[in-house]
């Protein structure tokens, strides 16, 4: 086995799975694809794909078949995973891995399928999630950033959901997008019209406290605790938009916080000219409780987390006009001395129902998995104020060269307009002064789990806010 500086290849993979139909059943892989890609000239190296025969197949639902084409009958002469699984190691193995949503779907199935045969998993020299990678440094100008968008952005033709014409539309992908960021950061001053950074996106003056969208000028005299677009554009023409190291500390610092884990960043370096809607999130009223379910997922270092799905995917939930009870607070820090940034608001009934729920199947996974940590409740009832419960919100910060960032998306909403506010720096401040309690907040945010220092629970990690003005 080559392994070190040698195995210098990226391994651009991607992994077809059935659709589980029942809470508990999990994924079975039924395709792995990869391409090996030289660096230096990307290049397509080596390539290598094959069906997998899944141990029943019954697994492969109709919606598994409608998903990505593969039915039973193409797969009952397959390999087993169990037959491939050399092939796949040798590829993977050692190698710097890059893909689209990899860190959450694709390099769990590896593993799952790797421990379901007994064996040791690959493991990657690094990590290149596309998904993040791009959303971070090319904005959400493609919509929802799923590959089939950025594909029909770009002309590309349409998605087959198999995994090797994937992993090469991945790479294209990538390339069209590393070239049109290249010429934005050239010029950004001529690009800057057509570019993901708007020169009508809200900027915030500490001068007011209010949104100021017709700004396009800097005036040195007034304190401002955010530039203007231009000198933002200009600041960022100046980071390498090619630097792998700042995604994936970013995308690991996260990930090793305590009570945190993984969750999809936002872009939020990107500055919008209004609101992009979430179909991902669900109000509360859309959510079916019998449909919610938990499982373990892979997690650093060979541990697991607990991870809250509602039918197939990942739970998110939307609520609107929550209203927040304590403002911002910044008393607590992660591992590595940043403050941890978050607020309380009001909860409905509707979702206290939902997270109770959620709270019961977790602690009772957490316990069946040999956990002894102590369960806190996600909704808080003070004695004496059991019919007002609140949730915690939490703002999750990432380490972004020397300075620390919030990556929660925060919007301003004033009568017919939603304008979003870019932050040039790290100022806990303004941001108090943003989150008062009584201020009404849309908030959109994930479902996480945490279980650190034989503490353990669940915790909302905010993705978007928007802020109504009084």
């Amino acid at each position: 086995m080559i392994m070190g500086d040698e195995r210098i290849e990226v391994a651009f993979f991607d992994v077809e799975t059935t659709v589980p139909t029942r809470p508990g059943q999990g994924f079975a892989i039924l395709e792995f694809g990869a391409i090996l890609v030289c660096p230096r000239k990307l290049v397509e190296q080596e390539s290598y794909s094959s069906l997998v025969r899944p141990t029943d197949l019954a697994l492969i639902s109709t919606l598994s078949v409608r998903c990505n084409g593969i039915t039973p009958e193409a797969v009952t002469n397959a390999p087993t995973f169990g037959e491939i699984a050399d092939k796949v190691y040798d590829i993977l193995h050692g190698r710097i891995w890059a893909g689209h949503n990899i860190v959450k779907f694709d390099c769990h199935r590896i593993r799952e399928a790797f421990a379901g045969i007994d064996r040791a998993a690959p493991e990657p020299k690094g990590i290149i999630d596309t998904l993040s990678l791009l959303t971070q440094r090319f904005g959400r100008r493609a919509g929802d950033m799923k590959m089939a968008s950025l594909a029909s952005y770009f002309g590309l033709g349409q998605q087959t959901h198999r995994s090797l014409d994937d992993v090469r539309m991945n790479l294209e992908v990538l390339k069209y997008c590393a070239t049109v960021l290249f010429l934005e950061s050239s010029l950004p001053d001529i690009f800057t019209e057509n570019s993901w950074v708007s020169p009508n996106a809200t900027t915030r003056s500490r001068a007011n406290g209010r949104a100021s969208p017709g700004e396009t000028g800097f005036s040195a005299d007034r304190p401002s605790s955010s530039v203007k677009i231009e000198t933002y554009v200009e600041r960022m023409a100046e980071i390498n938009p090619f630097n792998m190291a700042r995604v994936e500390e970013s995308l690991l610092s996260d990930d090793m916080e305590d009570e945190s884990g993984s969750y999809s960043p936002g872009s939020s370096t990107t500055a919008t000219e209004s609101f992009i809607g979430c179909p991902d999130f669900l109000e509360p009223n859309e959510i079916s409780i019998p449909s919610v379910s938990v499982s373990l997922a892979p997690f650093c270092r060979g541990s697991q987390k607990i991870q809250v799905l509602h039918d197939y995917g990942e739970l998110q939930i939307c609520c609107r006009r929550m209203k927040v009870r304590f403002g911002v607070s910044s008393k607590y820090a992660d591992y590595a001395g940043r403050r941890r940034l978050s607020f309380v608001v009001d909860a409905s009934s509707d979702l206290c129902q939902i997270l109770d729920a959620v709270d019961n199947l977790a602690q009772k996974l957490s316990v069946d998995s040999g956990s002894s940590s102590e369960w806190r409740p996600v909704v808080t009832r003070k004695p004496g104020f059991m019919n007002y419960p609140t949730v915690r919100l939490n703002l999750p910060t990432v380490i972004d060269g020397n300075n620390s960032r919030w990556i929660t998306e925060i919007y301003q909403k004033e009568s017919s307009t939603t304008q979003k506010l870019v932050f040039s720096k790290f100022d806990v401040t303004e941001l108090e002064s943003l989150i008062t309690p009584g201020t009404f907040v849309d908030a959109y945010f994930s479902v996480d789990s945490y279980d650190i220092q034989q503490n353990a629970g669940i915790r909302l990690v905010a993705e978007k806010l928007i802020l109504h003005s009084t």
